[in-house]
């Protein structure tokens, strides 16, 4: 069932989304974004994607920094912009003064959720945290996303991804260990994407879905979704706590294979000369008691199968052996060949892909995990359509195809304030003028 948008909300209700849309389980909500860069924009994402309207609040002239970030397409726009904003509305309004404000405060009270990623107390500073908004409207749901969350004596501080990796504790396991110790050795390994700002949108997005199922069911609390990076990243941490508390244990960082489960790590592989763009590892994982047992049988060591091996806690007594084992094994045949002997075993088994092998590979198309979206040229240039990835979960019948890409800066301007939230052109025209509003 979808929900039911804010009554507040019906009276400016002209969408650029289809009649078929209304199928999405979000049709019918309207989010405010006023959130910048990872974050808070990529839960916008998420929800506008099952067909939320996403109305983004962005600074003119400038717009949100990750329209220029990483590479830039050829109007000077970064395709990763084209993804994270797809199926949002851009607005362009100056929130350090106080018109802009205001029209944020209106835009607001006509909204179901408002979604931000500012440093705490930004809101309540400018008179639009839950105390000032809720009187006008007392259904609006805040999703607030930040570093530390919203209390604590740690809330003050700038929380990037990368510094709330490290003090959850994410950074610490991900890297290789000392051989004397087993904790981390040198530096710790980042992975090469801005893990924590995902995990925690994930996580935006659920507490706002909660919410609006709480408001859909007549519930009072979940008014007020406080999300922190840090604790986003503490809850992905699995048994690590737990082993702590009750083990004393302190799980250090481990190569490419994971603490206390045997086996399942990074192969290497003989270069494939018909492929030298192959990758020359394989990542198996043979945890699981009857797939060891079919995995040394695939590899012809049957006489590392018996007692001494048959459940994980005895594999990991003896995992330097059946490492070398598995490893000797691989490095003797192409990641294709081992691919291949795996599969016919029912062993998980998956060749290390760059990004071209993903975007290539016929499981990939298949499943339709990539799409197509059309960008708009410049003036009267031709536009091109940008590759990014399908949002995920599949819901049976139901179309989740983007709608469109993300919008030029200030593109819905005119729609959202002129034709939603009742401005007069002449009114509209003075906030330009002023700087209130984009141009």
């Amino acid at each position: 069932m979808a929900f039911r948008l804010n009554p507040r909300a019906s009276v400016l209700r002209r969408s650029l989304s289809t009649a078929a849309d209304t199928n999405l389980p979000l049709a019918g909500v309207r989010v405010l974004e006023v959130g910048q860069v990872i974050a808070g924009p990529f839960c916008g994402q998420l929800l506008g994607h099952f067909t939320a309207e996403i109305i983004k609040v962005e600074p003119p002239g400038v717009g949100d920094p990750l329209r220029v970030w990483r590479e830039r397409d050829v109007d000077g726009v970064s395709p990763w912009w084209r993804s994270i904003g797809r199926n949002k509305k851009s607005v362009t309004i100056d929130m350090r003064k106080e018109e802009g404000r205001e029209l944020v405060r209106k835009l607001a009270i006509r909204s179901d959720v408002l979604l931000e990623n500012f440093k705490p107390g930004t809101l309540e500073k400018w008179k639009l945290g839950p105390a000032d908004l809720h009187p006008h409207n007392p259904s609006l749901i805040f999703t607030r996303v930040s570093g530390y969350g919203q209390t604590g004596p740690w809330s003050y501080r700038p929380g990037y991804a990368s510094v709330c990796e490290a003090e959850s504790g994410f950074r610490y396991i991900n890297g290789f260990p000392d051989p004397d110790t087993g904790m981390l050795s040198g530096p710790p390994v980042r992975p090469n994407i801005s893990l924590g700002d995902s995990v925690a949108g994930l996580h935006a997005a659920f507490g706002t879905v909660l919410a609006l199922l709480g408001r859909e069911k007549g519930k009072q609390g979940g008014k007020v979704v406080d999300v922190s990076i840090m604790e986003s990243m503490i809850n992905m941490m699995e048994g690590i706590i737990p082993e702590y508390d009750r083990k004393g244990k302190i799980r250090g960082a481990s190569g490419s294979s994971v603490t206390g489960i045997v086996p399942t790590n990074a192969y290497p592989c003989k270069p494939d000369p018909s492929s030298p763009s192959r990758p020359s590892h394989v990542v198996i994982g043979a945890n699981a008691d009857s797939m060891y047992n079919r995995m040394m049988e695939a590899i012809s060591r049957p006489d590392l199968i018996g007692p001494n091996y048959a459940q994980n806690h005895n594999r990991v007594e003896r995992q330097a052996e059946i490492e070398e084992a598995i490893s000797e094994w691989t490095k003797e045949r192409t990641a294709t060949e081992v691919e291949a002997v795996m599969n016919k075993a029912s062993v998980p088994v998956g060749q290390v892909f760059s990004v071209k092998e993903v975007v290539e590979n016929e499981h990939t198309k298949a499943r339709g995990l990539v799409e197509e979206v059309w960008v708009d040229g410049p003036g009267e240039k031709e536009g091109w359509t940008v590759k990014m990835p399908r949002v995920t979960p599949v819901l049976e019948g139901v179309d989740t195809s983007t709608r469109w890409a993300g919008p030029d800066l200030g593109q819905h301007n005119r729609e959202v304030l002129v034709g939603e939230l009742g401005l007069s052109e002449e009114e509209f025209a003075r906030y330009q003028e002023i700087g209130v509003v984009g141009a």
